[in-house]
């Protein structure tokens, strides 16, 4: 039932006049709004579902949905995936690609003897490459040390004012020069052209070039 709010007579539900005074009800303009709304949302349904009816039918029997677009490649995963490919050069570099190297390390006992690494910045880092720890070392000797005797950060060589060092980064095994004491972490030791320099089983030779 609905009351008129005017003389409080009770009318029949549906009603939207008073009976006794003729004045709107308020209830039945809820009721009409109530199922106006309902009305809406049931034509808007039915329209998603011919929309999708119809996007279904554009397409031929048994082809799949759209796929969804990858996105895009992380600096770091291109840099893991060109290295498992074996393609260095394609990795992105904070180097000048016109910058001459003016030193360079050559094994000269190992597995990989004649094996060159240039260097081209003031600072470069000796170890083993590891994509999970984002550790890309300058001289990479992940495929010239089998039994990993090289650590991840191993050693760093470094260049000031025309002098070279080296020290050890806190290396499992050990960084040494010319074969003698073993470099305690931190402590830089003077490297000099022809020098020698020992990480796990891999000799290097040092050697300064003309620039």
């Amino acid at each position: 039932m609905i009351t008129c709010d005017r003389c409080q007579t009770e009318n029949i539900e549906g009603s939207q006049y008073c009976d006794e005074c003729g004045a709107a009800l308020q209830g039945a303009a809820h009721v009409a709004r109530r199922h106006a709304a309902t009305a809406e949302g049931a034509a808007a349904a039915e329209s998603g579902a011919l929309a999708a009816d119809h996007g279904a039918a554009r397409r031929a029997p048994g082809e799949p949905r759209p796929a969804v677009q990858p996105q895009a490649v992380s600096s770091s995963g291109a840099r893991v995936a060109a290295r498992a490919r074996g393609h260095e050069d394609s990795l992105p570099s904070r180097r000048d690609p016109d910058a001459a190297p003016h030193a360079k390390l050559v094994i000269h006992r190992g597995r990989s003897v004649g094996k060159e690494f240039p260097m081209l910045e003031d600072e470069s880092h000796i170890g083993r490459w590891d994509a999970d720890g984002g550790i890309f070392p300058d001289v990479d000797l992940d495929s010239d040390d089998p039994e990993a005797k090289v650590s991840r950060r191993h050693a760093r060589i470094t260049r000031r004012g025309g002098q070279y060092y080296i020290e050890d980064l806190g290396s499992t095994n050990g960084t040494f020069v010319n074969r003698g004491r073993r470099l305690l972490p931190g402590d830089r030791q003077p490297l000099r052209d022809g020098d020698e320099v020992i990480v796990g089983k891999t000799f290097l030779k040092f050697h300064v070039l003309n620039v």
